[in-house]
């Protein structure tokens, strides 16, 4: 069955890493002692805060106990914990410097609730740095859903339609964290990715956004077709340049909000 893949993840590493510095190069705290990187992956993420901040005492949290696998192979003095975003932010107050997450908590629910959760366990002078992928109308990923939602999968993929990542608009996250500080920076940027063709969008989604749609269907033969299928949507949309590649587009959404 599917599940977290480190290698299918950092197939792309370079893409996915570059918002990731974006977010800590506008962080401005100079000397954070404790930094946690919520849904750190197979660590890469870790590695920008740490060449970031080289001083930092930083721990990487995953609920995939293969990612975290990975992250501790190629970092094994590291801290690396296995668990739960939702759950770890009920924990202690004030408890790090930095909190921050890259590409992560799209797949938490209530995120009205966790958000606050978060910032409280930030210490005074501290931040909460986030980023989250804002493409949920993109081509690529509205295909995914229709797909999902044809009457040849929709019965077989419902709870998978459950629990697809979410994201909220930039003014909802604001609205969320205005109430706990006046500082907030907020921004969104599309990144324009060079991929090789439409295949290649698909073997970026198999990383994260198929994950949930894969795991549900029970034999490889229907993983298989459901990827084609899947793949001649993208075809339609993802056209070839003049050199054959393909441009994939790709909005996230920033925040900080500072305590």
């Amino acid at each position: 069955m599917p599940t977290w893949n480190p290698a299918k993840y950092l197939q792309f590493a370079e893409e996915r890493s570059r918002p990731c510095h974006d977010l800590a190069a506008r962080v401005k705290i100079a000397t954070p002692r404790a930094i946690i990187d919520l849904g750190c992956g197979p660590g890469n993420s870790t590695e920008v805060l740490a060449g970031r901040w080289p001083d930092a005492e930083i721990t990487g949290l995953d609920s995939s106990p293969d990612m975290i696998a990975a992250a501790r192979e190629r970092h094994p003095a590291a801290n690396w914990i296995v668990g739960d975003i939702a759950a770890w932010a009920g924990g202690e107050p004030g408890s790090f410097d930095l909190i921050f997450s890259n590409a992560a908590l799209q797949w938490v629910r209530r995120q009205d609730e966790v958000l606050p959760q978060l910032f409280r366990r930030v210490r005074p002078g501290g931040a909460l740095a986030v980023q989250v992928p804002s493409n949920w109308n993109a081509p690529a990923h509205a295909e995914m859903r229709a797909l999902a939602e044809s009457p040849v999968w929709a019965d077989r993929l419902a709870s998978a339609r459950e629990t697809d990542w979410r994201t909220e608009s930039a003014g909802k996250y604001y609205d969320i964290l205005a109430p706990l500080t006046e500082q907030i920076d907020l921004w969104e940027t599309e990144y324009t990715h060079v991929m090789e063709s439409a295949s290649a969008i698909v073997e970026w989604y198999r990383g994260t956004g198929l994950r949930p749609f894969l795991e549900a269907l029970t034999t490889e033969e229907e993983r298989a077709d459901f990827v084609e299928e899947y793949k001649d949507r993208l075809c339609l949309h993802y056209l070839p340049r003049s050199n054959g590649k393909v441009l994939f587009p790709f909005r996230r959404t920033f925040f900080i909000a500072y305590a």
